[in-house]
């Protein structure tokens, strides 16, 4: 078999995905193959695909039918979460596909992309054991910043939620073997961000077989620990810590996170809702008031804390004095950003079978009622940030048709996470040699903050 042979990745999904995704096309690289940027150049399309819900579904469906339209020649493998949750459906369902390869042991990839070049249909899931995290020499983030996964799967059992389905139960990594990851990262690679990322990293640790940390007492929560041992790596980059379940928040985290400025105080704690009734029927904890409470205390111990969340309208049950309870919620907490979706019932979940289904369109027109005053808040919150200096990590530099310079760069400030939150607009001046060195993507830099339009801030370059 000719291993030179060109593959191109397809990504979809969430940063767990993006994760995935970096370790297979290391691990193909690694066996000889070749990654194109251009499909039409590829001897193998792989789809790494999302399951999460419908919308996601489709769109990796879509994306297969597509590729499969433009492509009648080319092999195609379906790979990710919707390969392992419908693999056996697909297997006669889905022609247009080669092979299936699930979400467990992902350095089975060679072995099945070898089948399939040998005109085999594989449809293989590995085993869902361990956190599988090779070494990545390719990262698809904006340069310098990488993610860092500590968990896979989840114990929590939220009844809207097909996670524990497709990724199976908790397991988290050991504590040394993430430090020597992120070590990697910063010393050899640059990076300059790390976003440490799983199902709830509240639970690392938790998981039935973990032995994360030796010479733990019990006396302190795994994740604030592991933030102790992070601390101990040299170097100029920041941390963020992403999806913590306000039911399992310890706040011994807050110190751990006080004691080291490279710990970014942004908390993304997915609320789901805020009304008491809803929010025990997702089977979570609750009340409403506990979460006020966490924001607060948050909020005492980091003033100019940056918090994320997500809301989930048209559950199941979701009256209309519920959902005035949960708009109440999200005034009240003032988040600075959030994502709000409607309810769409997932095969096996505990959820697609409850009663008082909420109709799609009012389910919608409740997430755009949220968006709409999330809106209004993230205003106010960006308005407060008007005037001063951060550190901003610079993603692109924007040229105009002819691929000229203008001055422009895009960027992050550390309370706008990648993907999902606004940017920092840097204007510098051309004839400044200095700035035009120092601002190029990866590199952190210092801007002001001269004005905010929606999500995004408009600032100025100043020399350091």
């Amino acid at each position: 078999m000719d291993k030179s042979k060109k593959f191109f990745l397809d990504q979809h999904g969430c940063a767990k995905n993006q994760v995935d995704g970096e370790i297979i096309t290391t691990h193909l690289e690694s066996l000889g193959y070749i990654q194109t940027d251009n499909s039409s150049d590829a001897d193998l399309i792989i789809v790494n695909s999302c399951g999460f819900i419908a919308s996601a579904k489709e769109e990796s469906i879509n994306s297969i039918m597509d590729f499969r339209s433009a492509y009648p020649d080319k092999k195609i493998l379906l790979a990710g979460c919707l390969a392992e949750r419908y693999a056996d459906v697909f297997d006669t369902e889905m022609p247009e596909a080669d092979g299936f390869f699930g979400n467990g042991d992902l350095t089975q990839i060679g072995s099945v992309v070898a089948s399939i070049f040998n005109d085999e249909r594989p449809n293989v899931r590995p085993p869902q054991k361990g956190v599988c995290c090779a070494d990545r020499n390719i990262l698809l983030s904006f340069k310098g910043s990488a993610y860092v996964k500590i968990t896979e799967g989840c114990n929590n059992r939220c009844t809207f939620c097909a996670i524990p389905i497709i990724r199976g139960e908790l397991r988290s990594r050991k504590c040394d073997e993430i430090v020597q990851e992120i070590q990697k990262l910063v010393q050899e690679k640059n990076v300059r961000e790390i976003n440490l990322i799983g199902q709830d990293l509240a639970a690392y640790g938790y998981g039935k077989d973990d032995d994360v940390m030796a010479g733990s007492d019990g006396t302190a929560s795994f994740l604030s620990m592991l933030v102790e041992r992070i601390s101990g790596i040299k170097g100029d980059f920041w941390v963020r810590l992403l999806y913590i379940h306000p039911d399992h928040f310890n706040v011994d985290l807050l110190e751990a996170m006080k004691k080291d400025p490279r710990f970014l105080p942004y908390f993304d704690i997915p609320f789901q809702s805020g009304d008491d009734g809803i929010i025990k029927s997702m089977n979570r904890k609750g009340p409403s008031k506990t979460y006020v409470e966490l924001v607060k205390k948050i909020r005492s111990v980091f003033p100019e804390a940056c918090i994320r969340t997500t809301f989930l309208t048209g559950f199941p049950g979701e009256d209309e004095d519920a959902f005035s309870n949960t708009a109440d919620f999200l005034r009240q907490i003032q988040s600075d950003w959030s994502g709000c979706f409607s309810y769409s019932p997932e095969d096996g979940t505990p959820a697609e079978k409850l009663k008082g289904r909420v109709p799609k369109k009012i389910a919608e027109k409740r997430a755009h009622e949220l968006e709409k005053i999330q809106s209004e808040i993230t205003a106010g919150r960006l308005n407060e940030r008007i005037g001063k200096v951060y550190d901003v990590l610079v993603e692109e530099i924007i040229e105009n048709k002819s691929g000229t310079d203008e001055g422009l760069a895009i960027g992050r400030a550390w309370f706008d996470a990648p993907e999902v939150d606004g940017n920092f607009v840097i204007r510098y001046d051309l004839d400044d040699a200095d700035a035009v060195k120092a601002i190029v993507p990866g590199a952190r830099i210092k801007a002001k903050a001269l004005a905010s339009s929606e999500v995004d801030i408009d600032g100025v370059y100043v020399a350091g």
